[in-house]
């Protein structure tokens, strides 16, 4: 009986013991599928907070954000990448450093407050002037340098604004055929800093098209993008004279660069046979190449 008095009293202090181990969420603040964030609110499906458990974080080129539950730390998104508004990771993520999430820019104000409300936001870096690198590359923003700068910490900015550089042709004209009477258009686009003067010439000719000639108009703008500049050459009815290589030229007081295009403007016959040798050949290519093979 005394043996069996033992068994009883070991019985009721391991009972006692498990129920101390586990504590009421009511009444101790913790349920297990929740967790307390910052002391007021409460994020669904989070356990208690284990720094020490937190996965280690590798490649964040915009900085550490805090996850969904607030305890470990993990990447921040990029910009340009779809974000979470607020500070709490929900879905996509919070922005990383310098950044913040808002509705695409490019269609700001075209939509009305419902729409805005549905539309996907995207993370845009808080500084929009454009940096120069010590690689005497220009960054759009300070954002797009730390990137970079991520995986070349020897990096440095030497200031605000883009790196002062010689014209550079971003977009080249490119050679065409056409039948007498079409409307060939040229399109040069260029970067650089200060600001380039385009113009454009033909072989064989000294003056700056368009010059008198009423069928040649020229046309430039800004953009796309900051620092560039966009030219057009556009030749109205354009006869087989007119036939020939144009030249795109761009200049500042740091140098020159230009780039060229074959213009060809052939009659109805002519051009007949060489769209008929043009099919040859694209069929003699398609045909080198052996579809047949069963690849799966």
């Amino acid at each position: 009986m005394r043996g069996l008095g033992g068994l009883v009293l070991l019985g009721l202090c391991l009972t006692f013991y498990s129920c101390r181990a586990l504590p009421h969420a009511e009444h101790d603040g913790l349920d297990l599928g929740r967790r307390v964030d910052n002391g007021t609110e409460e994020v669904e499906g989070c356990a208690p907070c284990e720094p020490e458990l937190c996965p280690e974080t590798r490649g964040c080129r915009a900085g550490l954000v805090p996850d969904r539950c607030g305890c470990c730390m993990e990447c921040g998104n990029l910009e340009g990448q779809a974000c979470d508004p607020g500070n709490r990771s929900v879905f996509y993520g919070l922005c990383g450093i310098g950044l913040r999430c808002q509705v695409d820019p490019r269609y700001a104000g075209q939509r009305g407050e419902e729409e805005e409300d549905e539309e996907e936001q995207l993370c845009v870096c808080e500084q929009h002037e454009p940096v120069c690198g010590t690689d005497d590359v220009t960054y759009m923003n300070k954002c797009q340098f730390r990137e970079v700068a991520f995986s070349r910490p020897e990096l440095r900015t030497r200031g605000q604004g883009p790196c002062k550089t010689a014209p550079i042709i971003k977009v080249p004209p490119v050679s065409q055929v056409n039948g007498s009477g079409s409307v060939p258009v040229f399109l040069c686009e260029v970067f650089a800093f200060p600001m380039a003067l385009v113009e454009w010439r033909k072989e064989g000719q000294d003056v700056v098209l368009p010059g008198d000639d009423p069928h040649i108009s020229v046309q430039s703008r800004g953009g796309p993008l900051k620092f560039e500049l966009s030219s057009w050459l556009q030749i109205e009815g354009a006869e087989p004279e007119d036939s020939g290589t144009y030249y795109c030229i761009a200049r500042n007081n740091l140098g020159s660069v230009s780039a060229s295009a074959m213009l060809g403007i052939l009659g109805a016959e002519e051009l007949s046979s060489y769209l008929a040798n043009s099919m040859s050949e694209m069929k003699q290519l398609m045909g080198a190449t052996d579809y047949d093979q069963d690849f799966y």
